[in-house]
Formats: C-alpha cells, sequence, structure tokens
C-alpha cells in the first residue's frame, strides 16, 4: 500500500536545529523535503549558539560565522511561497517547537501534522517506552539511511519515514487517504493523553495507576505545570492528562 502521490505533494517535511530552547534562542540550520526535493542550510542566527546546543547538534559558531541570516535567506522565501498555499501540510515531530521557532521569522503557518502526537494517539496501552523521533526510528525499525541523529538533514528523513508508517498505520481504519490526513490534523491540534510518566519516582509507571495509588502526587505535578504554564512554558499535552485523571 502507497500513500497517494497528490497528499505526499501537499506535505512539507521539516525540522529546525536552534540555538536553545528558551524564549530568546533562534534557529541555525533548517531542513526540509517538499514535493522529493531536500533542501538544508545553515544560518547565523541572532544569538549564539550555546554549549547544549553544541553538545546535541555538533555544530559551533565556528560553522555558522560566515553563513547569511534566515532572514535574508533564499530558504525563507522558498518557505513562504510554500505556506502560502493553504493546502500544504506542515509536518514535524514535537511540531510545536519547530512552529514556535519558525514563527519566529515571521512565517505563518497552515495546518499541521505532528507525528510525535500521532505516535501517542496510535498507543493507546503506552507500549512504546518514548516518543522520541530517534527512538521510534529504532523501536519501529525504520530503513532509514544516510541519516545523523540531531542533524536537520538526517532528522527530516526519519521524520518522513515515520510519518509513512503511522499514516499506512491509520490506513487500515479509514475509507481513503484523505479521511487519515483529516485525522492526523485533529490529532495533532488536541492535546494527547499522556499513559506513562517518564520521569522522577513513579518513571515508566502508567498514570492511570498513580492517580489510583498516589494522587497527591498527581496534583503537585498539575500546579508545577500550571505554575510553569503562567510563565510561558505550556505543556498542554501534560496539563490535560492531569486534569483528566484528577
Amino acid at each position: 500500500m502507497k500513500i497517494d502521490k497528490k497528499i505526499l505533494d501537499r506535505l512539507i517535511f521539516i525540522d529546525t536545529e536552534t540555538t536553545g530552547l528558551n524564549d530568546e534562542d533562534r534557529i541555525f540550520q533548517i531542513a526540509y523535503e517538499f514535493r522529493g526535493e531536500e533542501k538544508e542550510a545553515l544560518f547565523k542566527p541572532p544569538v549564539p549558539i550555546s554549549i547544549e546546543a553544541s553538545e546535541t547538534t555538533g555544530y559551533t559558531n565556528k560553522d555558522v560565522q560566515d553563513k547569511e541570516s534566515f532572514a535574508e535567506s533564499a530558504m525563507k522565501k522558498d518557505l513562504e511561497k510554500i505556506f502560502s498555499d493553504e493546502k500544504n501540510i506542515f509536518v514535524a515531530h514535537n511540531a510545536k517547537f519547530d512552529l514556535k521557532m519558525i514563527e519566529k521569522e515571521g512565517l505563518k503557518i497552515g495546518p499541521v501534522i505532528d507525528t510525535l502526537k500521532v505516535a501517542q494517539y496510535l498507543d493507546p496501552q503506552g507500549k512504546l517506552g518514548a516518543y522520541r523521533l530517534q527512538y521510534l526510528r529504532y523501536a519501529l525499525d525504520l530503513d532509514v539511511k544516510d541519516a545523523r541523529a540531531h542533524d536537520a538533514l538526517g532528522d527530516i528523513r526519519v521524520l518522513k519515514a515515520l510519518f509513512e508508517r503511522l499514516f499506512l498505520r491509520m490506513r487500515k481504519d479509514f475509507e481513503s487517504d484523505e479521511e487519515v490526513l483529516e485525522k492526523m490534523i485533529e490529532i495533532s491540534s488536541q492535546p494527547v493523553l499522556i499513559k506513562k510518566i517518564t520521569f522522577g519516582k513513579y518513571a515508566g509507571e502508567f498514570v492511570e495507576v498513580i492517580a489510583k495509588n498516589d494522587p497527591g502526587y498527581l496534583e503537585w505535578l498539575l500546579k508545577e505545570k500550571q505554575k510553569q504554564a503562567a510563565a510561558g512554558d505550556v505543556d498542554e499535552d501534560w496539563i490535560y492528562t492531569l486534569q483528566k485523571h484528577l
């Protein structure tokens, strides 16, 4: 079974690497694939690449010191043209992060598919240990060549393979590719119910079980998530999950 080419031609698979994870941080690498063509570039960001970002990606400020800014690049013009067509769909893993970073650059994005949320949705029993892109690459045995982790170009190759796996899994439950696409967009626009906790003293346990045995812990966690949200760091999936169980 293959995905209809008319569907694939509407999808832009995209990944960014950034100077850090804070509000002031910006993009220094973008890669995307659209209609079978890959594009990738490094840019000189308006703020330095943090040591932590260099540790993760392998890129340093020396690698971008002679690069053009994204604001003045041909890639920005290309993306503006792609996103000006409201039929085209932004596909990313943990899309809210890439979306936030790209919108900082003045680009307006239309419909979004977040493969992280779709993967969570398709794992109702919480059998997968995690939903990180590289974890899913190996957990689902995705056959992806020449894809270095935490490099934007490598990550979009894994992203596309993951999308295709998830799409074809959902295709079994729908009449058409268009219906699958609409469902993916719907899932991506809503909070997802988290099944397992991956941190703290209950790491690896189901949230549903913790709710029965130690609801006070979840009440504390909800307050912490709400504090973070008030400071601008909104984790909608966790807030939705905790409120659902409490």
